[in-house]
């Protein structure tokens, strides 16, 4: 099997293993004062600062979840709780986990604009700018997208928020670990870490809360990770979270050459044998990103009959035998033949060359079975 499907989950990296493995004899509650509690919460600490390394902040501004989805949960509903009611400015290409938490805010009262995107997938700053009212109290916009890669422009609108003093929050749980990611250079308030994006494990993220900035917590509990997000840290998760942080840190420009090389051969080999449009921007997206429309295939279709030889993923979703075009590629503008034509292949550290010529080899020739 050659795996392909990378942007939805990675393999666990043999240092995290390890990192892990060393973690299990830590049994201790890292909130207990004698010194198993003790060892337990110095792993845990270890882990935080390893992650708040990773993207150039201080570790007392990093809060340990159970994943991307508490984590996007808990900068937006906590971010609105704490006002109880206003604004908030997101975009249409969102994932689930700010899409949803923010669409249930519209129903207890808060009003949402939802910004639009560019034939690349990207939003405009200047949207940004013009959708801020005296009322809006947060923005949330992802870093890059989970389907086609495309990179939104953090910076500038980091740079708007802060002019208005208005929160902001964006999720980068598919560019933290792939591609060089500093909160202060990018301006936000909230950063969204999962670890089992980059070789980490599942069941594990953090938030990135820049201090100053308040935020209640949606749980209530004990007092853990500063009062924000109760509950008995998983310290095994977190030890690999942690391993999984300071690894990429360390490999980051070889692994971002690799993927391009890897994603740009893919791209090519296909390219040159089918009727193929890229989705998205040709270089402002992540370096293992490759979302493709192949004209004359249903995206699914293909996935289905390949699934026992390479594993990647379709840009719509079928269910009873009815597919529905991927709300990101229909934003962007494409037809729903386009749409549901559309695949996502997502390379990772560990693929070679020889697999994605096999790769190639393989989608050509169901294509053309099709």
């Amino acid at each position: 099997m050659i795996y392909l499907d990378h942007n939805a989950t990675t393999p666990i990296d043999e240092e995290v293993k390890n990192a892990m493995a060393d973690a299990f004899s830590l049994f201790g509650n890292p909130s207990s004062g004698h010194s198993i509690g003790k060892a337990a919460k110095a792993a845990v600490d270890n882990a935080r600062k390893q992650a708040a390394d990773l993207i150039g902040a201080d570790a007392s501004e990093i809060i340990f979840t159970s994943g991307g989805t508490e984590a996007d949960n808990l900068a937006i509903i906590g971010t609105a709780h704490k006002h109880q009611k206003g604004h908030i400015i997101t975009s249409v290409i969102e994932h689930p986990a700010v899409l949803n938490p923010v669409s249930w805010l519209e129903t207890k009262g808060f009003e949402v604009s939802y910004l639009p995107v560019n034939i690349a997938g990207t939003v405009n700053p200047d949207d940004v700018r013009k959708a801020v009212r005296k009322d809006t109290i947060l923005i949330t916009v992802m870093h890059s997208n989970n389907e086609t890669g495309a990179l939104q422009p953090i910076r500038e609108i980091g740079r708007i928020a802060r002019e208005y003093g208005i929160t902001f929050h964006s999720d980068a749980a598919q560019s933290v670990g792939k591609i060089e990611v500093k909160a202060s250079e990018l301006t936000v308030d909230m950063l969204t870490i999962v670890s089992h994006k980059f070789y980490g494990p599942k069941g594990v993220g953090a938030l990135y809360i820049r201090n100053g900035v308040d935020v209640m917590p949606i749980m209530f509990g004990a007092g853990h990770e500063r009062g924000i997000r109760p509950g008995t840290e998983n310290v095994i998760g977190i030890a690999g979270l942690g391993k999984a942080c300071e690894t990429a840190g360390h490999n980051m420009s070889f692994r971002y050459d690799h993927a391009v090389k890897l994603r740009d051969k893919l791209f090519s080999l296909l390219r040159n044998a089918l009727d193929v449009r890229l989705n998205g921007h040709e270089t402002l997206r992540l370096p293992n990103t490759l979302n493709i429309s192949i004209r004359g295939v249903i995206g699914n279709d293909l996935v289905e009959k390949l699934k026992a030889g390479v594993a990647f993923s379709a840009g719509s979703a079928c269910h009873s035998g009815t597919c529905k075009p991927s709300p990101v590629l229909k934003a962007m503008g494409l037809s729903d033949e386009d749409a549901l034509s559309a695949v996502r292949l997502s390379v990772g550290k560990d693929n070679t060359l020889d697999e994605i010529l096999s790769a190639s080899e393989m989608i050509i020739a169901c294509v053309k079975e099709l």
